[in-house]
């Protein structure tokens, strides 16, 4: 039976490329809201920390109406470290939007998610937007596109893709760039002829993929996902089945989505895609099936993480002020959790009680996951990210890499090249764009860390660089780490502006006057390679020769403030980062300062 009524599609594209603003779009012009509603920008990126960031972290479910048909529409991230949310959500759908920005091209994630896309046999729909913008080079980009296609050996059918030219935030959709159009109905069009309609049995025997767990404090664990076959019914009972074992559970409630808004249902055929509530413990890549005919599908299968820390109980001298979860159990029990509904991330445990080994698929991945705990109340420390190498058949270490694509002007393409080619970065292309250079290269994941600062700074802010995953190679030889030492506070105390003052010769300072700070942080950075303990905690004593407000002003530098993320990239090996709901710290693993001298002495001497 083939469902006329229901059209199934993901959007994917690189990052800031537009997929949000166009779902906007489409949400509006479909006639979801009300006319004096009042709509949020970016409606779809609903979380705290996707507004603030302006990215999208979670893949998320809406639906329009058009003409009779309903569009489910599966918004995804851009990021590559978010990938893990796009693979899941690929076997949802029938076909897909592939937004192309039409000044940059395709870029590395574009490459990513459509090679997923073309693998899964999806029909692509590729939208060029932003033709608005006054640096626009449309033509080239869909020649970019189309051997892009080929590059990744699309098969006949897939290369006969519609072009759509979109400016997402004026809501304009056109077919030729000379069309004078005012909507997006040419869009809607080519995805209503062009994206198959499911062709699905509501007769047989009931089969659902768990693709998606939400989570509502009210009513526990959500699942979401599309029906394979069969149908399903509201209060329903239904075998929950994994590799190893059937077990049964009874649907709570059944909803579907109506634009923003889940609506209760009685039931859904075979194409429909579901929330659904009271299966408390189903797991992501199980199947929910006819509890008399129980028939698996093939589960989800998604790339292994690149990129590892270990998460620590906080000890430091401060743990417990500013923070309300601080124990092993509260950190072990959310970490978990996490794990259950974000497929990419691994935990497991490590021989001491106090610490978890989490593995992702970037910083980026890892630091929302740290900066989302920090909100709900945790404190914890979190030790230096270290890439996951592995061996292959021969036994030879190999180490993930990364595709990086730079943009940069050519006035700083010299600096960017000195630094990238100390961290074993090979040159694979050069293009020129507008004044622009675009360079990019095949680099170990391991030289990426702490790379980004370098490379803001070497290029004055006028740098963009993306970087996607792009399979392992065979370890290529040690890779220098930070340059510099450490300022290390060698007592705890408040700290001073004479001791600031006093300490600040030395290097760059990370702290200001006032703050409270304890013996083992770190409070600056050294202007030498080794590490050097200071005393910002210092007075200026009185003596009968002056009294202590003469001699000369202090005049204090600005200190350098640090997000998670350039904590976490600039720390070394025998530091960590201290994460509580008000402070990000930085500081020895040992705190006591004899401690680790006695420590680096053992080490010269083995």
């Amino acid at each position: 039976m083939i469902r006329n009524d229901i059209r199934n599609i993901a959007i994917i594209a690189h990052v800031d490329h537009g997929k949000t603003t166009l779902v906007d779009a489409m949400l509006k012009q479909s006639g979801v809201f009300r006319a004096n509603e009042h709509v949020e920008e970016r409606v779809m990126d609903s979380n705290d920390l996707e507004r603030e960031r302006g990215i999208t972290i979670l893949s998320k479910n809406t639906a329009v109406m058009h003409d009779g048909v309903k569009i489910n529409i599966l918004d995804t991230p851009g990021h590559a470290d978010f990938g893990g949310e796009v693979e899941r959500v690929l076997n949802m759908v029938d076909g897909v939007l592939l937004l192309v920005d039409a000044y940059e091209g395709p870029m590395p994630q574009t490459k990513y998610v459509l090679r997923k896309a073309l693998e899964a046999h999806l029909k692509p729909i590729v939208v060029i937007n932003k033709i608005d913008r006054p640096d626009q080079r449309v033509e080239e980009v869909v020649d970019e596109v189309l051997d892009l296609f080929i590059e990744l050996n699309a098969d006949e059918d897939q290369l006969e893709f519609p072009v759509v030219y979109a400016s997402a935030r004026n809501g304009i959709a056109k077919l030729n760039m000379e069309d004078d159009n005012n909507n997006l109905e040419p869009l809607f069009k080519v995805i209503l002829e062009n994206i198959p309609a499911p062709d699905v049995d509501t007769e047989a025997p009931l089969q659902m993929l768990v693709n998606t767990l939400d989570y509502d404090n009210f009513i526990g664990r959500i699942v979401v996902g599309r029906v394979m076959r069969g149908t399903i019914h509201n209060g329903e009972t239904v075998a929950l089945m994994n590799e190893d074992k059937v077990r049964q559970g009874k649907i709570g409630r059944l909803y579907a989505y109506q634009g923003l808004k889940r609506a209760e249902v009685e039931e859904a055929k075979a194409g429909d895609i579901v929330a659904l509530m009271g299966l408390q413990d189903a797991e992501i890549g199980e199947t929910i099936a006819d509890k008399d005919n129980p028939e698996a599908l093939k589960g989800i299968k998604i790339d292994e993480p690149t990129l590892s820390m270990v998460f620590y109980v906080n000890n430091s001298p401060f743990a417990g002020k500013e923070g309300e979860y601080v124990t092993s159990r509260h950190i072990r029990d959310r970490l978990f959790k996490e794990a259950e509904t974000n497929v990419a991330l691994r935990v497991e445990e490590t021989d001491s009680p106090d610490a978890y080994k989490v593995s992702g698929r970037g910083e980026l991945h890892l630091s929302i996951l740290i900066e989302t705990m920090r909100r709900e109340g945790f404190e914890l420390q979190v030790g230096k990210p270290k890439v996951i190498m592995h061996r292959d058949e021969t036994g030879t270490l190999q180490e993930p890499m990364e595709a990086l694509t730079i943009d940069v002007p050519q006035d700083y393409m010299g600096a960017v090249m000195e630094g990238l080619g100390l961290r074993k970065a090979e040159l694979q292309n050069m293009t020129e764009m507008a004044g622009y250079l675009r360079m990019e290269f095949k680099i170990p994941a391991r030289g990426l860390i702490g790379f980004r600062n370098q490379f803001l700074t070497d290029t004055k802010g006028n740098g963009i660089m993306n970087h996607v995953f792009a399979g392992y190679e065979d370890y290529k030889g040690e890779i220098p780490g930070r340059t510099r030492g450490s300022l290390v506070a060698f007592e705890s105390g408040e700290t001073t502006s004479y001791g600031i003052g006093n300490a600040q010769e030395r290097g760059t300072m990370f702290v200001i006057p006032a703050e409270k700070i304890y013996e083992g942080q770190l409070v600056g950075e050294n202007s030498r390679e080794d590490d050097m303990d200071v005393n910002p905690c210092k007075k200026k004593h009185v003596s009968n020769m002056r009294a202590s407000g003469s001699d000369e002003a202090i005049r204090l530098i600005p200190p350098r403030t640090f997000s998670l993320e350039q904590a976490l990239e600039h720390i070394n090996e025998d530091e960590l980062v201290e994460v509580t709901p008000k402070s990000i710290r930085m500081r020895k693993k040992v705190l006591n300062r004899l401690e680790r001298g006695k420590l680096r002495a053992r080490m010269k001497n083995s």
